[in-house]
């Protein structure tokens, strides 16, 4: 009878796994290879700031591939060492991976906006192609130590996280790692709401002296403006790091033997673990330069099924002008 209520378990978080995981997983992949499209066969976007973000879209992907793993790591396998290494060091290797390429693009932006005026000669410009080598070998480095010897396998181990992960290993990962990083970001981002919002206030200063008047509309758009990137922030932040910091400090706690559901440990780490992932396919999709690519296919199919359809001179003028005040606004932010 309790073989039975095992067997139905294991069946039962298997499932879970596959309803969670799997669409995330897919979204994830399709989402990065939409985004990466879009950058790479536009020519005008072939620039620093932009490969940095294309190898975190890359690295987003490989996090995507290796998501439904992920939850599969609680479970014993029957591998021999070197591929129950792989099985279990791989995963790791790409999130480690995809932090780093975050935190990359997070200081890579923090320089531009910081210090504009010497921005061209800081190390992150000039060397890309060293500082794309440490964003991809430092989590390496980091995630093969347990390949190195720091692991507890013994030649009767089963192949599970126990005995590739030393409790040491997690905490170090968990505290002296992931989080900090997390917190580096989140002070990035601060920073730099700072610095717009003060460049928003010296624009209106400015605006007021020349047009010795009350507060205009594009004053109004202005804010509206940075009223969403604040709301777009803090949802961010409450939608994709919230969940994984749960999961993380759930992770911590089962193993100091602390008692959970084993739904509710699948649902923080199918969730958790690919809620961060979430984050680079929010910034790719709220950046109109990289979906033109495919705005203009769509125009141009569009035009293609219905060759009566003519968009009005007078219309295509007042496009043209929204679209030079809006290049106009982020230009000054």
């Amino acid at each position: 009878m309790a073989l039975n209520n095992s067997l139905n378990d294991h069946e039962a978080e298997r499932n879970l796994i596959i309803l969670l995981s799997s669409p995330l997983s897919a979204f994830i992949i399709i989402s990065n290879l939409f985004i990466i499209i879009g950058i790479v066969f536009n020519r005008k976007l072939h620039n620093t700031t932009n490969y940095f973000f294309l190898s975190l879209l890359f690295a987003d992907f490989l996090t995507g591939v290796a998501l439904p793993c992920i939850p599969h790591m609680r479970f014993n396998k029957e591998l021999p060492y070197f591929s129950c290494m792989a099985v279990f060091v791989s995963p790791n290797f790409f999130f480690l991976s995809f932090l780093a390429n975050l935190l990359m693009v997070h200081y890579e932006k923090y320089l531009c906006i910081i210090h504009p005026l010497h921005y061209r000669s800081n190390w992150v410009h000039r060397c890309v192609p060293f500082s794309m080598f440490l964003v991809w070998t430092l989590p390496l480095a980091f995630s093969c130590l347990p390949m190195m010897g720091w692991n507890n396998w013994e030649a009767t181990s089963n192949c599970s996280y126990k005995s590739i992960f030393p409790n040491a290993y997690i905490y170090l990962e968990t505290y002296g790692v992931v989080i900090p990083s997390i917190i580096a970001m989140s002070f990035i981002t601060i920073k730099v709401l700072s610095v717009a919002r003060k460049q928003l206030k010296d624009i209106k200063k400015l605006h007021r002296s020349v047009q010795r008047e009350a507060a205009t509309d594009l004053e109004h758009q202005m804010d509206m403006k940075y009223a969403k990137c604040i709301a777009i922030v803090s949802l961010t932040f409450l939608v994709c790091w919230v969940p994984y910091i749960a999961f993380l400090q759930v992770s911590v706690l089962a193993i100091e033997k602390y008692e959970f559901s084993w739904w509710i440990i699948l649902m923080l780490t199918c969730v958790g673990s690919g809620s961060a992932a979430i984050i680079p396919i929010i910034l790719g999709l709220s950046h109109q330069q990289y979906t033109e690519l495919w705005r203009e296919l769509c125009k141009k199919c569009c035009h293609s099924c219905c060759p009566c359809h003519k968009t009005p001179s007078n219309l295509h003028d007042v496009s043209t002008k929204e679209e030079t005040l809006e290049d106009g606004l982020t230009a000054m932010k």
